[in-house]
């Protein structure tokens, strides 16, 4: 069946994963809104894609009142909404007994609030608005892509807090398809492996040539097009639904 436009609003949009899905939507003829909180970035990746394909808002993705606001706005700008993607995260690494003492608990908090809770804001306000949408021939009204991480399964030393956080997305994802079926809404996870975007470009280049070593094949980074290819699969095709897809190259991680 023929796909419609696609309408979309994607957290930490304006670089890494996030951008690089904005700009294969775009291509494919959609419209996108991007959601971030950098906004030099912000700004600059509206520029590249035009102006009449894609508008920035500033959001910071834990907070509730922000996110409504934007959903709204996004919205109106959009004239709909049948996606959202939620790509804004942080590394969140440290030990949870480093040299100068156990992790802050503020550390472990943030990395949490960002990468899980920031997810779910997204996810319960997009869905709120795509509840409404008129079904297509199949009942479909929307989908909300989440990112976890390969890290959510084998979290290596010193990623406690981001392997936590990246867990939760993937416990997630079952329960809240089972739940929104109903109203033709579907909800599917992304766990990339490592891929080349700036958390990864800020590791030192030796720690970045001994993670593409383990790496079964392609022996080499994950690309934000790969990312952005999987995206676009699961808008359409409706019956993925409630699963964790790893786009990994067959890594496994070890422990460090």
């Amino acid at each position: 069946m023929p796909q419609p436009q696609t309408l979309a609003v994607i957290s930490g949009g304006a670089s890494g994963l996030g951008l690089a899905t904005a700009r294969r939507m775009v291509a494919d003829g959609g419209r996108v809104v991007l959601l971030d909180v950098n906004e030099t970035t912000g700004h600059a990746a509206v520029n590249e894609l035009g102006q009449a394909s894609a508008l920035y808002l500033h959001c910071d993705v834990c907070d509730e009142a922000a996110m409504d606001q934007a959903i709204d706005q996004a919205t109106d700008w959009l004239g709909g909404l049948n996606a959202a993607v939620a790509c804004a995260g942080v590394l969140g690494s440290g030990r949870v007994l480093g040299k100068t003492g156990p992790m802050a608990l503020d550390h472990f908090r943030r990395t949490i609030d960002i990468n899980l809770i920031g997810t779910f804001n997204l996810a319960r306000a997009a869905l709120n608005v795509m509840q409404h949408n008129t079904p297509d021939e199949d009942a479909h009204r929307g989908v909300v892509i989440m990112t976890a991480s390969v890290a959510a399964y084998e979290g290596q030393i010193g990623q406690a807090a981001y392997a936590a956080s990246k867990g939760g997305v993937a416990g997630m994802t079952l329960p809240m398809a089972r739940e929104l079926g109903r109203f033709g809404l579907r909800v599917v996870t992304i766990a990339p492996g490592v891929f080349a975007t700036a958390m990864v470009d800020g590791m030192p280049e030796a720690v970045q040539e001994s993670l593409e070593a383990t790496i079964p094949y392609p022996s080499r980074l994950g690309r934000g097009e790969e990312f952005a290819s999987l995206v676009t699969h699961i808008l359409s095709n409706h019956y993925l639904n409630g699963s964790v897809l790893r786009l990994d190259g067959a890594v496994r991680l070890t422990a460090k």
